[in-house]
């Protein structure tokens, strides 16, 4: 019955959205109208609320009561949102202020005396407003006013000019910062949690192992993650907009002609050109390079952006005025003094020591003031001029508050899509499918494309993803990143905009074209477009590091980097170090072999142990590298005809499951029938066929998986034990080999610091004569304590402290506790000896030996990595690697 329920929740939502009825309301009341309905005929028919659901029901959400009601409401509280009204708010402000129209006016006239030239004008200008506003209908709307003339003007070919417009509109939805994008990465993280639930539970249901390595888990993304994932795919879709246009004009130049530009390239046109492009250009730099530098968050840098917008508007608005650019010559003023300041001190409150410090803090606090000033000064212009602020804060609410009731409304309908099963059904429909993943990221794909035809993008990210998402994300033999997804999907959205009969931008463009442009020929125009986008598409899907790169590179770049220890790094670190060592590993043999030539007669046996485990652990590690290759070939070598059967049994398995799970769902059904009626026993009787038919069908499954199946995954697990304890065994080489190096240079290095204790021992020493025991043992004590902080001082710190233990003990021994620190003292000398010797014969051979191993074998133990090796290491998992053969 549940599917009934379903069926009616899809169809109550397609006549409501198909009938023009407000999406933000459609969503909702689908929902509620289906889990009603379905609760009603549950408690009518069978007694139960929770009879025709198939997870969970209205009964057990109202026990869970709040609890549940948060979880739904969560949706529109996550932080990432924040962003959301501050860039709209930017786009909104900067179109008002009619920067839009100086753009395009000023680039038409730089590129118009090349074929092409207006149209690739257009996409310039497209991609610039696409990373300040982001807003599709201002973008289209301007283009399309200013534009569109001017191209039919001088005889543009009319599907040409619409389509260049309507598709340059759309950049916005790509090209950061954009709301598509926020939105998916809010939605992706959600999905990327459910995914690593599912990947950890397959995993334990595949190998039988209650733990997953962590290196299997799931990468989630953030807002800011998806911006510079989106960044490089963005420009690759502008980059094919400009070729297409110049490549149409090149071979039918009647339909793009040169535009001459009538005036003079001169000093005036390049102040104009500067002052019409600097500002924008700015703009992106502070909003996307503060985000891309890991200066400021998605939400800092959208109200970097809003002030940004502000202040531009400012003076755009005041333009030919008096004094127009002082509230923005004011603010860079500002940001310039504190960029200063902040370069050449520590601005902190709680670090003011001296009046240079009061002096700074009261300079920042006068340049935070004129900030502020400055602001408030552009805000008073927008509100006074046309009232622009009123208009611009009325379009930003209405636009936030629409996309907010939304994302409500899709949590609705999700949990009502979620518990009459809908989720597994399409679950249980993508895994069927022939060909793993990639068929079905391609029919996901297809549907996101086809449903673009009719649905907005935001119905498609807050409806669609959430269901897909986590499916395609805990597929193994993918291993996908969700900023990879997230792009793909926002490049497939994009086209919902371009594709009849309801692309908004179509629409858009029709209302402030002129009448001789037909409505079929905009049509046509899009045509072309929608293809490159869908070439884009296929480029980023075939090219993962073109997504991935730039988030792994500000990764472990930033400040945050992950310590290369970290699990998730340890194949890349390794494969760039293995690489490294295929080069410098006969350097390190000859320092090997150059250190045992060392005489260690002087040194004392625990540290010439640790002189000799740095250079047997380096060479046991160069050692290990061969063996470790020699099991991954070995499992290349098994893979070819592992691969097919692991694919197999799996996919029987997975079925198995599915019946399994199938006879919980209907045991739980069958519980739920209440009464001793005719009706009551027949449905019992009912579910208790399908449940025996399920059982029969898991145990026919059962028996299809090849006899050899066992034999096989044995052998290959056992070449992947081989090559996993090969990997543990370099690992622990390395860091046993490094950390025994850095410890014996400390050792070494502080041979003179260890020299003068002396005088201090020798202090305490004489002390105890006219000191009572208990004061005495404190002086030994502290002493002690000092002794200990320095790195190999054992053989004195240890006879010090029992000699404080035994001074401040009930029965305290004056001659024991002086002679234990006559041993102190006679260690210190022998101590010191050994060491001085050592600093002058061996320490530069330790020295030079980190500085041959410190980015190679001694990696590992490195607080960051360095640039070289996080550069590399970001190229490396920018790839997806297959891991489906671990589960």
């Amino acid at each position: 019955m549940e599917l009934l329920f379903l069926l009616l929740l899809i169809i109550l939502m397609a006549l409501a959205l198909g009938s023009g009825y407000p999406v933000a309301f459609a969503l909702p009341g689908s929902a509620i109208i289906s889990i009603l309905a379905a609760a009603i005929c549950g408690h009518l028919f069978a007694g139960d609320v929770d009879a025709y659901f198939a997870q969970g029901g209205p009964g057990q959400w109202l026990s869970a009561g709040v609890t549940n009601l948060r979880g739904v409401y969560w949706e529109t509280e996550r932080d990432t949102l924040i962003a959301i009204p501050l860039f709209i708010f930017m786009g909104i402000m900067l179109q008002r202020s009619k920067i839009a129209e100086d753009l395009l006016i000023t680039m038409a006239q730089l590129f118009g005396p090349i074929r092409g030239g207006l149209g690739i004008s257009v996409v310039f200008v497209g991609a610039l407003l696409a990373a300040t506003t982001g807003i599709v209908g201002a973008t289209v709307v301007a283009m399309g006013l200013i534009s569109l003339p001017a191209m039919l003007r001088n005889n543009y070919s009319k599907p040409l000019a619409t389509g260049t417009i309507a598709a340059s509109g759309t950049l916005g939805q790509i090209i950061p910062p954009s709301i598509v994008l926020i939105i998916l990465a809010d939605q992706l993280a959600s999905a990327a949690d459910q995914a690593g639930t599912t990947r950890k539970a397959l995993y334990k249901a595949s190998t039988g192992e209650l733990t997953m390595p962590s290196t299997f888990d799931v990468a989630s993304t953030s807002a800011g993650e998806m911006f510079l994932g989106a960044f490089v795919p963005g420009l690759v879709l502008v980059g094919l907009y400009m070729l297409f246009i110049l490549i149409f004009a090149f071979f039918n130049p009647k339909a793009a002609p040169a535009v001459p530009y009538e005036g003079e390239y001169d000093r005036k046109f390049a102040i104009k050109v500067f002052l019409t492009l600097v500002p924008p250009l700015t703009l992106i730099v502070l909003v996307l390079g503060s985000i891309i530098g890991g200066i400021a968050t998605v939400n800092q840098a959208g109200a970097i952006g809003a002030a940004g917008a502000l202040v531009m508007a400012g003076y755009r608005l005041y333009e030919g005025k008096r004094g127009a650019y002082w509230p923005a010559l004011l603010a860079l003023a500002s940001l310039a003094g504190l960029a200063v300041l902040l370069n050449s001190h520590d601005i902190n409150v709680k670090s003011i020591n001296s009046t240079t410090d009061v002096w700074v803090m009261t300079l920042a606090i006068i340049a935070v003031a004129c900030l502020i000033a400055a602001l408030i000064w552009s805000g008073w212009r927008a509100y006074k001029t046309d009232d622009t602020m009123h208009g611009v804060m009325v379009e930003t609410a209405k636009t936030t508050s629409l996309v907010f009731i939304i994302l409500l409304g899709a949590a609705m309908l999700t949990a009502a899509f979620r518990a009459f099963g809908g989720e597994e059904l399409v679950r249980e429909f993508l895994t069927s499918l022939p060909g793993g993943f990639w068929a079905q990221f391609v029919i996901v794909m297809a549907v996101i494309f086809v449903l673009g035809f009719f649905l907005d993008f935001i119905e498609i990210a807050v409806v669609v993803v959430p269901i897909v998402a986590p499916i395609l994300l805990a597929d193994p033999g993918a291993n996908i990143t969700a900023v990879w997804l997230g792009v793909m999907i926002g490049l497939n959205i994009q086209t919902s905009f371009l594709t009849p009969p309801f692309g908004f931008a179509l629409f858009y463009l029709r209302g402030v074209a002129d009448a001789t442009v037909k409505t079929l020929e905009i049509y046509k125009g899009v045509i072309a477009f929608i293809g490159l986008q869908l070439l884009a598409l296929f480029i980023v899907a075939v090219s993962p590091p073109l997504v991935n790169y730039l988030p792994n590179r500000l990764s472990l770049l930033s400040e945050t980097a992950p310590p290369p220890r970290n699990p998730q790094l340890q194949y890349c670190i390794e494969q760039f170090v293995f690489d490294q060592l295929g080069d410098e590993g006969e350097s390190i043999r000859n320092a090997v072999a150059n250190a045992r030539t060392l005489d260690l007669s002087y040194i004392p046996d625990s540290f010439a142990k640790d002189f000799a485990n740095i250079y047997d652990n380096a060479e046991k590690s160069l050692d290990t590298i061969p063996e470790i290759v020699s099991a991954e070939n070995a499992i290349g070598e098994a893979e070819e005809g592992y691969r097919p059967l692991h694919r197999q049994v799996r996919s029987i398995e997975s079925d198995i499951r599915r019946h399994e799970e199938h006879i919980k769902h209907y045991e739980t059904l069958s519980r739920r029938v209440r009464g001793d009626d005719d009706d009551s026993e027949n449905i019992r009787a009912r579910y208790e066929r399908l449940i025996e038919d399920s059982k029969q069908e898991a145990e026919r499954l059962s028996g299809t998986i090849p006899q050899d199946w066992k034999a096989s995954y044995d052998a290959f697990a056992e070449l992947r034990k081989a090559e996993t304890t090969a990997r543990s065994l370099y690992r622990r080489a390395v860091d046993s080999s490094y950390e025994s190096l850095i410890e014996l240079i400390a050792v070494i290095e502080n041979a003179g610091e260890l020299s003068q204790t002396g005088p201090a021992i020798e202090e305490v020493r004489q002390a105890i004569a006219s000191m009572e025991p208990k004061p005495a043992g404190e002086a030994v004590k502290k002493v002690a304590d000092a002794v200990g902080k320095i790195p190999g001082s054992d053989s004195v710190a240890s006879p010090l402290s029992k000699a404080a233990r035994n001074l401040r003990s009930r029965s305290p021994d004056i001659e024991k506790a002086n002679e234990l620190i006559d041993e102190a003292l006679a260690a210190v000398k022998t101590e010191t000896e050994w060491r001085q010797k050592a600093e002058k014969e061996m320490l530069p051979v330790l020295t030079e030996f980190e500085g041959l191993t410190r980015e190679t074998i001694g990696l590992r133990q490195q607080p960051r990595l360095p640039r070289q090796q996080a550069l590399a290491v970001a190229a490396c998992k920018a790839e997806h690697r297959d891991i489906s053969l671990s589960f």
